[in-house]
């Protein structure tokens, strides 16, 4: 295995974290983040802006306010028509 650099670690960063490429380059980035501290940083902050997007996504609205917004929805409606 080689160190791949900063650039190319960071180029390809995402589709390292999504295990979309082959097993050389993603050992070689690996390798790399196990050895740089700030591509390992960008690599952490990276991870855990994911992860923190993907449970925003999977929560649920109140049902209180989902019964509001869609009142509102509908009264806008209303009045264009």
């Amino acid at each position: 295995m080689t160190d791949c650099g900063c650039a190319k670690a960071r180029q390809d960063l995402e589709e390292y974290l999504r295990n979309e490429m082959c097993k050389t380059e993603h050992s070689d980035i690996r390798e790399h983040l196990d050895n740089c501290p700030s591509c390992a940083e960008e690599a952490l902050v990276a991870t855990t802006l994911t992860e923190v997007v993907s449970r925003a996504c999977k929560e649920t609205a109140p049902e209180e306010l989902r019964d509001q917004v869609m009142a509102r929805l509908r009264a806008v409606q209303a009045a264009v028509h």
